[in-house]
């Protein structure tokens, strides 16, 4: 089957201006962090590609390491790429990252200038690209100098490798200060990819917040995990699902499910109903919520199917929330210790 794309895929969807910029990203990006790995078919991995466009999702968010194996998820999107999406390369954000562990060796992990690089031009090979529209610093690192991870951002930006540079999982202080280094350079941080979600709070507190540096600053901002690792979804109100990410020790470890987080979660849950919602419609628009300059630019979402696209996509039917749901959701929206990216090491 020839995928052409659908005639009404803008119709829907609302977009948000990238902090200073003229890029525009839809409120729910699709990561393929899970799910686009060689241990899925690679049909059911299409479907949701085809499923998301169609619905007006245009950016799709990737890293070197995403699999498994590693690179598998780069170069599976490539092959669907070539096939299908082709012709809609300019109606598409790609992004992609490095940092964290790719290969053995004293290479392969973290912010070098030679890792970076050579990690983004591996990338382009998998997917088959010229460029991808944001690169990423995955993490920062604490024993490289930033001036030289921020610098191959700017080199891959001024190779026309990458058209902008971003950063992700950086302190508020570090972002203070990629911001000075890129802008110094002449190449703006212009996305930051934070973790956030109603059990993940971190971007909000400090002195100052990370939400307040990049509204400050100018910086976008796109929350990934805003499910939690799959927390905030009915799959877990009554125990650990023998098919479930914590039963296979992925990404979501079973001892973050305690009795009392487990109560704020049914509690959230029942919140949710009153809004016509599920629990994970309620937990995206939460993270999306109109905060100011504070406010989410976009949403990362995994899916699994269609059906689970679908049902993340509905939330866009209601973000907005009165002052009694938050002050609601504040009293079961606490921190439940999953901020595994918040160490150095």
């Amino acid at each position: 089957m020839v995928y052409s794309a659908s005639e009404n895929r803008y119709a829907t969807m609302p977009y948000r201006l990238l902090g200073r910029t003229g890029l525009k990203l839809p409120a729910i990006s699709l990561g393929l962090w899970h799910n686009f790995g060689d241990d899925k078919p690679l049909q059911t991995q299409r479907d949701i590609l085809w499923a998301a466009f169609d619905a007006g999702v245009t950016h799709f968010d990737l890293a070197n390491n995403y699999g498994p194996p590693e690179g598998s998820a780069e170069k599976n999107f490539g092959r669907i790429f070539a096939e299908d999406f082709a012709p809609y390369r300019e109606e598409l954000v790609i992004s992609t990252k490095a940092g964290y562990r790719m290969q053995p060796g004293p290479y392969g992990e973290w912010g070098s200038r030679k890792y970076l690089l050579g990690s983004l031009d591996a990338s382009l090979t998998r997917m088959g690209l010229d460029h991808v529209d944001i690169f990423y610093s995955h993490r920062p690192d604490p024993d490289t100098p930033m001036e030289e991870t921020l610098g191959a951002l700017d080199h891959a930006v001024r190779a026309g490798k990458a058209i902008y540079a971003g950063i992700s999982s950086y302190t508020a202080e570090q972002t203070v200060q990629a911001v000075r280094v890129l802008g110094e350079l002449g190449t703006p941080v212009v996305i930051h990819q934070p973790s956030y979600s109603l059990l993940n709070r971190w971007v909000e507190d400090g002195e100052p917040a990370l939400l307040d540096v990049l509204g400050d600053e100018g910086v976008g901002s796109i929350a990934f995990s805003p499910l939690a690792q799959g927390m905030l979804t009915d799959k877990y109100l009554d125990g650990v699902p023998n098919d479930s990410r914590a039963a296979a020790g992925k990404s979501l470890n079973p001892d973050w499910l305690t009795p009392e987080t487990l109560k704020h979660v049914r509690a959230l849950n029942e919140m949710a109903g009153q809004r016509g919602q599920s629990l994970a419609q309620l937990a995206i628009a939460w993270v999306l919520r109109d905060q100011g300059p504070r406010t989410i630019t976009s949403a990362l979402i995994g899916a699994s199917s269609v059906d689970q696209l679908h049902d993340s996509l509905a939330a866009l039917d209601n973000l907005t929330f009165s002052d009694e749901e938050l002050n609601g959701i504040d009293r079961h929206a606490v921190e439940a210790g999953i901020n595994i990216w918040g160490m150095a090491r």
